[in-house]
């Protein structure tokens, strides 16, 4: 069994609803069987799951001292995936729940103070040598902050190459225990969602090193030439951009300086025309 934990230690960043919507279309994508794990005490997935008619995907509702039990009880009848939502604020819950993760993901909404809390998170994904996966959750189409948080993001980890847009849908459907996928699965948010998924299963499969979980759909616009292996990614800075050049005119450059801190000269840090120093400390780029 593979265990996938959303965290944020950001309050409204999205997990409990990225959670559900991720157990959905995995166990449509035919990962499963997929079960919920609730850890926070709001219990806002559980209060879905119940609302919900359809019986898949499973659910286990679960205080910390227990989720070991409850991640072997649930590994012993079958389940093969486990998606984990996990409370805001508490960085001690938050970290003992990454240590069961065989991946991590960190709903981050396209806001400076959203960038800014997103760094005890990586910390402790990085304590527990978790691997860990930015997802721009309630984006605003066509703002050009979302294309900055994403740039801010990239240099201190993997930003999935599909963004999560703000639309009334994803609340709308959350209040029967449904997904956008079954409300309107036609639309351009239950587009979003599957295309999504299928990043975070091809990304999973790399990590666990089992092939059954690749999916045999990879949709063009986000190929699989421009997401690195994972034991290619030790490459250098300037390697990693040499390779993910595009073919039309470039972006401007984001100049990235070695040091015990880098600081990155770009819109990205610049808020109400003040230069900033970058939102983390240093970190290795990945190209998603």
């Amino acid at each position: 069994m593979y265990t996938i934990v959303t965290a944020s230690q950001k309050g409204g960043s999205g997990k409990t609803t990225l959670s559900g919507h991720l157990a959905v279309e995995a166990e449509h994508a035919g990962a499963g069987p997929v079960a919920l794990v609730d850890t926070d005490p709001q219990g806002s997935l559980s209060q879905w799951w119940n609302a919900r008619a359809a019986q898949t995907p499973l659910f286990a509702r679960t205080g910390l001292m227990n989720l070991g039990e409850t991640l072997a009880r649930l590994a012993n009848s079958g389940v093969r995936l486990t998606i984990i939502d996990t409370p805001p604020a508490i960085t001690e819950s938050i970290s003992y729940v990454v240590g069961f993760a065989d991946l991590v993901i960190v709903p981050t909404r396209p806001s400076p103070h959203d960038l800014r809390a997103v760094g005890a998170t990586v910390d402790i994904a990085e304590r527990h040598r978790k691997p860990l996966v930015f997802v721009l959750n309630e984006a605003t189409s066509r703002a050009r902050i979302t294309g900055e948080s994403a740039v801010a993001l990239s240099q201190h980890g993997t930003v999935a190459p599909v963004t999560i847009h703000h639309r009334v849908d994803f609340a709308a459907s959350m209040i029967d225990g449904r997904t956008v996928m079954e409300v309107v699965p036609n639309s351009a948010s239950a587009r979003e969602v599957a295309e999504l998924w299928l990043y975070i299963q091809a990304k999973l499969s790399r990590l666990v090193r089992d092939p059954s979980l690749i999916p045999d759909f990879q949709p063009e616009h986000f190929a699989v030439n421009a997401l690195l292996a994972d034991d290619e990614c030790e490459e250098d800075d300037e390697a990693i951009a040499s390779a993910a050049k595009p073919s039309v005119e470039p972006p401007p450059v984001v100049p990235i300086y070695a040091g015990p801190e880098r600081r990155v000269n770009s819109p990205a840090t610049r808020y109400s025309g003040v230069e900033r120093r970058a939102v983390f400390g240093r970190r290795r780029v990945e190209v998603p």
